[in-house]
């Protein structure tokens, strides 16, 4: 069953934005996001929300157990709509090709369609990859600034103790 819609619906009532549905290995993995970002409340509200909804509408077979929660700082993207959320942001991903080893990118997310996105990688350059072809992304989240220079750079160790 496609639970993309209802989920959309009541999750809209409460402010939040449905990122992903998967159901993986006994577990129902529900990604919700929202511009200014999400919390622990609105993790709850949701929580409870889609929970009462599954318990009324029992649309799975079998045992299976909610999980709720922020996409994170390092988005997993796994549908052609991530992508096209990610363009202009910088990605990591793994691409299997036919007869060659798997290849690792990183780089500035130029473009994405349905079916293929463009990439400038920091050492390949520009790239078109087929989606199908991709066996797992992210986004890569810069952390902390770049690092001050020391100011005891470029003297030797003697320099740098006098001028403590």
């Amino acid at each position: 069953m496609d639970l993309d819609t209802p989920f959309r619906d009541l999750l809209s009532r409460i402010g939040l934005d449905l990122y992903d549905v998967e159901l993986a290995g006994g577990a129902l993995n529900v990604t919700v996001s929202r511009p200014e970002g999400v919390d622990l409340e609105a993790l709850t509200e949701a929580n409870h929300l889609l929970s009462a909804w599954l318990d009324e509408h029992d649309p799975l077979p079998g045992r299976y157990t909610l999980d709720v929660a922020s996409p994170g700082l390092e988005r997993r993207l796994r549908t052609p709509a991530h992508f096209l959320s990610a363009v202009g942001d910088t990605v990591t991903l793994r691409e299997r090709r036919d007869a060659e080893a798997t290849r690792r990118l990183e780089g500035v997310l130029l473009s994405a369609t349905k079916s293929e996105l463009t990439i400038e990688d920091r050492e390949a350059g520009v790239l078109t990859v087929q989606l199908g072809n991709i066996e797992r992304a992210r986004t890569v989240f810069a952390w902390g600034a770049t690092a001050k220079p020391s100011p005891s750079k470029g003297r030797s160790s003697a320099e740098a103790s006098r001028r403590k």
